[in-house]
């Protein structure tokens, strides 16, 4: 039986297209991904990441513990910042990208957030890499629930909602306070190229939270238009832009991660790989019919397979087909032209400069 968030009675209760997702019973929409995709960008989407890993770390060496399995640096985060980081295997590939906290839950400094299709594997790397560490780690995934709320009005969505107002908090920034009379974490970081706040807080008051932001003005938005909105960003999904064999120089991830930082797992192969001009390199495409690239397209120059599609979609924001993929690295400069079987025919595509979408700052 699939697992449930809190929140799984609200979306059958109100129209929610429930699908597995990493385990998970999840609303993959709830009206049309167009018209969720679109609340996002112009007002404020609400989404349910209870599905979400949510690991604590306690002990004094909580923080080593961090180290040894993260390649970005924790040690120079400030208090209560959030960081984009990756955890990697012993050969450079990419076992999980995650989000470190520097502010806790249940009163443990340390919070990771991981993708829910790897939980069980980090959990298991993770007391792998322990070793003589006293640095114990909690997994919050199935206590606690993990709200989004994502978009141009998602701040304004927020202010006095908790008793530490998450309006004045800076990005990528978190937060100890109370909601609701509850303890709980807000941060604002997001994954849909939007403003946003995320709020961590026990099962029994996630429904109380989420009917509050919907009362407030928010649009409950399903997987669909998450992984749409994400596209656009260009940000990449594990199991897509990510997994074990591709390490991060070729997921254009390099800034997150930190060789000099120290020892940490996968550091030789890193080294070894960085520059590595053999290895396929992830590319944003645009194509030029109105044909979608899918997940597996082969990605073609002169009639050669030259790369694979990541991902792939309609843009609803510029109403025509975007992708990811891995190219060989002659093709990776923006302007490259190639080509994509679609369904045996070559369509037609571009490189661009990623992400498509940016957000105005204004």
């Amino acid at each position: 039986m699939a697992l449930r968030t809190a929140l799984y009675d609200w979306h059958v209760a109100h129209g929610g297209r429930m699908v597995d997702f990493a385990g998970w019973d999840m609303p993959v929409q709830y009206s049309t991904i167009i018209d969720e995709h679109s609340a996002v960008r112009t007002g404020a989407g609400l989404f349910d990441i209870s599905h979400m890993g949510r690991l604590s770390f306690g002990g004094p060496d909580a923080l080593a513990l961090i180290q040894k399995v993260y390649t970005n640096d924790a040690a120079v985060m400030k208090e209560g910042q959030v960081r984009y980081g990756l955890i990697c295997n012993e050969r450079g590939g990419i076992r999980d990208d995650v989000l470190v906290y520097r502010c806790g839950w249940s009163g443990h400094r340390w919070l990771m957030v991981v993708n829910a299709s790897n939980l069980a594997k980090i959990v298991d790397w993770i007391a792998d890499s322990n070793g003589a560490l006293n640095a114990p780690v909690y997994d919050q995934t199935i206590m606690t629930c993990m709200i989004a709320v994502q978009g141009p009005r998602a701040i304004e969505l927020v202010a006095g909602l908790t008793e530490d107002d998450a309006s004045k908090l800076a990005y990528y920034y978190s937060l100890p306070t109370r909601c609701f009379g509850q303890d709980c974490v807000i941060s604002r970081t997001g994954y849909t190229g939007e403003d946003g706040v995320e709020l961590i807080i026990d099962n029994t008051h996630g429904v109380k939270v989420w009917e509050e932001l919907i009362r407030r003005g928010a649009k409950p938005c399903g997987l669909g238009a998450r992984d749409t909105l994400r596209l656009e960003a260009a940000m990449p999904l594990y199991g897509h832009e990510l997994s074990e064999e591709i390490d991060p120089f070729q997921a254009g991830l390099a800034w997150a991660v930190k060789l000099g930082k120290g020892d940490f797992r996968g550091k030789e192969a890193l080294l070894r790989r960085q520059d590595d001009a053999t290895l396929h390199r992830r590319v944003g495409l645009e194509l030029k019919g109105k044909r979608i690239a899918r997940e597996g397209a082969l990605i073609k120059s002169a009639g050669r397979t030259v790369g694979v599609v990541s991902s792939g979609t309609h843009s609803p924001t510029f109403a025509r087909p975007i992708a990811m993929g891995y190219v060989d690295p002659a093709f990776q400069m923006v302007g490259s032209s190639l080509a994509v079987d679609i369904r045996g025919n070559d369509e037609d595509a571009v490189v661009v400069a990623m992400p498509f979408y940016k957000r105005s700052r204004s």
